[in-house]
């Protein structure tokens, strides 16, 4: 069995922001040379989420959007965390959208269903951030 590890990196200028990573991914693969396993995708950030859907602007600003709904980043004094930072909705909305994506690899091809990439969603940037691919399978 082979294992294979490859971290990206990003900078978002915003607090928050969208992008596809399955490209990086699928290079990811191809580098490691594994044609049938898994792949874990997760953010090394706390406050930033991996995730899997459609590639839509429309469908990401609705993801901003309800998020925004379910835990407003203002005003800060609404989240006891906030205090040596003021990002208590970034915690908040990371739980919601979840940490990890795992994805089959078949015939050296992640085995995706209609429509679905990989994303990483940042909710709380204007700094380094990271996520770790991780690659098991023959």
């Amino acid at each position: 069995m082979k294992s294979y590890r490859k971290e990206l990196f990003f900078h978002f200028p915003t607090r928050r922001g969208i992008v596809n990573i399955t490209p990086q991914v699928e290079a990811a693969l191809q580098e490691s040379g594994v044609k049938e396993g898994l792949v874990l995708v997760n953010a090394m950030n706390i406050t930033a989420s991996v995730f899997i859907n459609d590639d839509e602007s429309g469908l990401h600003q609705d993801f901003e959007d309800w998020l925004e709904g379910l835990a407003p980043e203002k005003p800060y004094s609404r989240y006891r965390h906030n205090g040596y930072e003021d990002n208590g909705d970034a915690h908040l909305k990371r739980t919601i959208m979840g940490r990890e994506v795992v994805v089959a690899v078949t015939n050296g091809k992640l085995d995706f269903g209609t429509w679905e990439q990989i994303f990483y969603f940042e909710f709380d940037g204007k700094r380094d951030k990271h996520a770790l691919v991780k690659i098991i399978g023959e």
